[in-house]
């Protein structure tokens, strides 16, 4: 009769087995690749002692082209939970020392089971991407099963945060999951995501390109925008993940964590220096945020991507804001297509997670040219627009300079649902520029006047003094308050506590039609 002891004793041989992996010369290749394992990645992100792993000795049942003889520890990836800052995560770490981390039938199980269970307990799942892609000795199964993780990463969507971290290879299909989760981050010079890989592009089109041109995380985070956040390093890309969760509620229906209510002088006289009062002139709008935001609180996303338009989590006496910000050093702050695209998606997850929205507005307008009007400006700039109307959550906004035309509407007016909008005392709040109205509406007066272009500055400025000042607006309900810019810290304290139990409720409906 077997004793217990050796039963037990067997138990502890078959778990070191499986933490082992593909072996210690497939560990020492992955480490050389400048890449840690599925486990060393699991220890850095989550608190020390706190994973419990699920389905470890899951492993797969296929029989064919000689897989009935190949042990695969794990079946190439580790799922389970832990904590990050003492909150429940749920998470899924691929193996890429077992079949080069390849997704097959129970691989995808042992990942749809976890995110089943995130889903179920209202936490975040996170899931750590080193794949080769798709096992093809498994066959239809292996797509099967990539389904079956699509499925469940588009009905948790704006039910529990998702998170993506890009650690190696992300192939073919399996580059959709983390494209519907809320954010992708990827590290420099190990992390690829495309659709097809180079040899394949060479075969079908004859273009020859590196991996890296292909998909790495420059590409990604510049000119794509598939990714959100990118490192040098594993350990710095797993701790900026470890900052985001700090900022996001667990799911839903909770409000995001508050921390201490920061202690600083909330009046800021040095917001005065900060933006040139002539309105042609560029200025970093993330020096109005280092003013308003609690200190060294802003977490920017899509930094790279987008740069005329400013977007990322901070906080304000402790609470998480969402903030909305255009860049007049770039395209004058002006909205085109891939901005529009930025803010609209991060304003959609703020809503989706109880994050109150802040908008910073300098805006000259959405972008001219032809190349624009072509590739669907009209379309593109339709989401920011649709993206504040349908969102609850309180949604305040700051005039700081210019709000031209239809870009003054899509940022969060008053008509669109704003809470409460403020305007500096030097905001332009017009159709369009003082310059080109006047070139208009005056255009007969300046072209018979005995001087043109005196005629033409003084038609300017009467009208930037009649229409383009933001006590018109404020006397039609459009503004709420003209303040201090010394003051706005202190406003938007006063307003997001003031908006702190702000329900707000929409008619009925499956979901709305958002022009994609």
């Amino acid at each position: 009769m077997t004793d217990i002891y050796e039963q037990i004793n067997e138990l502890y041989d078959r778990r070191r087995e499986v933490e082992l992996g593909g072996g210690d010369e497939r560990i020492e290749k992955q480490h050389e690749k400048g890449k840690l394992t599925a486990r060393e990645r699991i220890e850095l992100l989550v608190d020390p002692g706190t994973f419990i792993e699920l389905n470890p000795f899951i492993e797969h049942r296929s029989r064919d082209f000689g897989l009935d003889k190949v042990k695969g520890p794990g079946d190439g990836v580790v799922t389970g939970y832990g904590k990050v800052n003492g909150r429940d995560i749920y998470l899924f770490s691929q193996d890429f020392t077992v079949f080069g981390g390849a997704l097959g039938e129970m691989h995808a199980k042992k990942i749809a089971n976890v995110m089943d269970l995130a889903a179920k307990n209202g936490a975040p799942f996170v899931g750590l991407n080193d794949s080769g892609g798709a096992r093809i000795q498994e066959g239809v199964v292996s797509l099967d099963g990539y389904g079956h993780i699509f499925y469940r990463n588009s009905i948790y969507s704006g039910v529990i945060p998702q998170i993506s971290v890009i650690m190696g290879p992300c192939a073919g299909g399996a580059v959709y999951s983390p494209a519907i989760t809320d954010f992708v981050f990827m590290v420099e010079k190990t992390s690829q995501m495309f659709i097809t890989g180079p040899k394949v592009i060479e075969t079908v089109t004859g273009e020859k390109i590196s991996s890296e041109d292909l998909g790495g995380a420059d590409v990604h985070n510049t000119i794509s925008g598939n990714a959100h956040f990118k490192g040098e390093s594993e350990e710095e890309v797993l701790k900026m993940v470890r900052e985001l969760l700090s900022y996001l509620p667990q799911n839903n229906e909770e409000k995001p964590p508050r921390l201490e209510a920061s202690q600083e002088d909330d009046y800021r006289p040095d917001l005065t220096e900060v933006i040139p009062f002539d309105g042609l002139r560029p200025y970093d709008v993330r020096k109005v945020i280092e003013q308003v935001a609690d200190s060294g609180s802003f977490m920017e996303v899509q930094k790279n991507f987008a740069k005329n338009v400013v977007v990322g989590l901070a906080r304000i006496k402790g609470e998480t804001v969402g903030l909305i910000c255009n860049q007049p050093k770039v395209l004058a702050g002006g909205l085109d297509i891939d901005s529009s695209d930025k803010a609209s998606r991060f304003i959609r997850f703020c809503d989706s997670f109880n994050i109150p929205l802040i908008t910073f507005e300098d805006v000259s307008g959405f972008f001219p040219g032809v190349k624009q009007e072509h590739g669907g400006i009209i379309r593109h700039g339709a989401k920011i627009l649709y993206a504040y109307s349908e969102a609850t959550v309180p949604k305040l906004t700051v005039i700081l300079r210019k709000a031209y035309g239809g870009a003054y509407v899509a940022l969060n007016s008053k008509s669109i649902g704003a809470d409460l909008v403020f305007a500096w005392p030097n905001a332009e709040i017009a159709v369009m520029g003082s310059q080109g109205a006047a070139n208009i509406i005056f255009a007969r007066e300046i072209q018979n006047s005995e001087n043109p272009e005196e005629t033409r500055a003084e038609k300017i400025e009467e009208y930037r003094q009649k229409f383009a000042n933001p006590y018109v607006a404020a006397s039609q309900g459009m503004v709420d308050d003209v303040i201090d810019p010394r003051e706005t810290r202190i406003k938007l304290i006063q307003s997001l506590e003031m908006l702190r139990n702000k329900k707000e409720s929409r008619p009925f409906k499956k979901h709305g039609n958002i022009p994609l």
